[in-house]
C-alpha cells in the first residue's frame, strides 16, 4: 500500500518522547481508563493516542492541556512536556503547523510546485529528499520519509475532517521521477480522491490568471473554529494568526475552487495525465 511505513525504517523517536508518552500512559491507566475510551475525551483518534504513548508523535499544546485536565494529573503531564524534544524530519518552520494539522476540522491545500505532502507516496517523496540540495544522508532520508508517510495518515484517522486540495495541472505534468513512480503517485491520488470528505481540483495550464499567483497556501481550522494560515517559501514558512490576513487567504482560496476544474472534471485530467506517462 502507499501509505505504508517503508521496510526497514522505524519512526525516529527520542528518550524525552518516550518518557513523556509512559506518563501518559501511567496517568490514563491510574484513571481506569482504556485507550479506546480516553481518546474522545481528549479529541483524538485511539491510533493518534497510541503513537503518542509509543513516543512516535510529539503532543500538540491543545492534547497536553486536554489530557492534564482529562487525567487530573496534578500539572505533571504539563511539567513533562517542557522537556521535549522534537523528532527528525519536520523543517524547523512548519513545526507550529505540523501540530496543528492532526487537531483540523477543516483543511485546505494549495500547491503550485510539487504534489502536496499530504498526498506523496513514499518513493515520489524519496526522489524529492534524494535531489535535496545540500544533499542528505541515508539516515536523515529515512527520517525524513517516516515523518512523511506518518503526518499523512491524518487523511485515514480523521474521516470527519473536511478537506480540500488544489493542485496546479503543471505540478503533476512535470516528471519530478520515473513513469511508474508518477504513476503510482496519481493513482494514490485518484484513490484518496474517492473518499466523501476529501475534494481533489486541478488548476487547469489553460487558466490564465488565478487568484493563487502569489504561491502556496495552507488553510486550516480547528475544533473551536478558530481559523489559522501557512505560507511557505525557499526555507522559510509563516503560521498566520491575524484573523484579518486569514480572511484575505480565505476569500482567495475560495475565488480559487471557483476558478479550478470540477472535481470530477478534475479526475478525468488525472486519468489523462497518467495515460500520458
Amino acid at each position: 500500500m502507499a501509505d505504508d511505513v517503508p521496510k526497514g525504517t522505524e519512526p525516529e523517536t527520542s528518550e524525552s518522547l518516550k518518557a513523556f508518552g509512559e506518563v501518559i500512559k501511567a496517568f490514563r491507566k491510574r484513571a481506569g481508563l482504556t485507550q479506546e475510551q480516553f481518546a474522545p475525551k481528549v479529541g483524538y483518534s485511539v491510533p493518534m493516542v497510541a503513537s503518542i504513548e509509543q513516543g512516535r508523535r510529539v503532543p500538540s499544546k491543545e492534547f497536553v492541556e486536554k489530557a492534564e485536565e482529562v487525567l487530573d494529573a496534578f500539572g505533571v503531564i504539563r511539567a513533562a512536556a517542557k522537556h521535549l524534544t522534537r523528532r527528525a524530519g519536520l523543517a524547523k518552520w512548519f513545526e507550529e503547523w505540523a501540530e496543528l494539522e492532526p487537531l483540523a476540522v477543516t483543511l485546505y491545500t494549495f500547491e503550485n510546485r510539487m504534489v502536496p505532502g499530504l498526498f506523496q507516496t513514499p518513493a515520489y517523496a524519496r526522489t524529492l529528499f534524494e535531489k535535496q540540495i545540500p544533499a542528505m544522508s541515508d539516515d536523515k532520508i529515512a527520517s525524513n520519509l517516516v515523518t512523511r508517510v506518518e503526518r499523512a495518515t491524518i487523511l485515514t484517522e480523521r474521516p470527519e475532517t473536511i478537506y480540500s486540495f488544489i493542485i496546479e495541472e503543471h505540478s503533476l505534468r512535470r516528471q519530478v521521477a520515473d513513469p511508474e513512480v508518477m504513476r503510482e503517485q496519481i493513482d494514490h491520488i485518484l484513490d484518496l480522491g474517492e473518499r466523501r470528505n476529501i475534494d481533489i481540483q486541478l488548476m487547469p495550464q489553460s487558466r490564465g490568471y488565478h487568484a493563487g499567483l502569489g504561491g502556496p497556501l495552507r488553510l486550516l481550522e480547528t475544533e473551536e473554529n478558530s481559523w489559522y494560515a501557512y505560507c511557505e517559501g525557499q526555507e522559510t514558512g509563516q503560521l498566520v494568526s491575524d484573523p484579518k490576513v486569514v480572511s484575505i487567504l480565505q476569500q482567495r482560496y475560495a475565488r480559487m475552487r471557483a476558478q479550478a476544474l470540477s472535481v470530477e472534471a478534475s479526475v478525468g485530467l488525472l486519468r489523462e495525465i497518467r495515460g500520458a506517462l
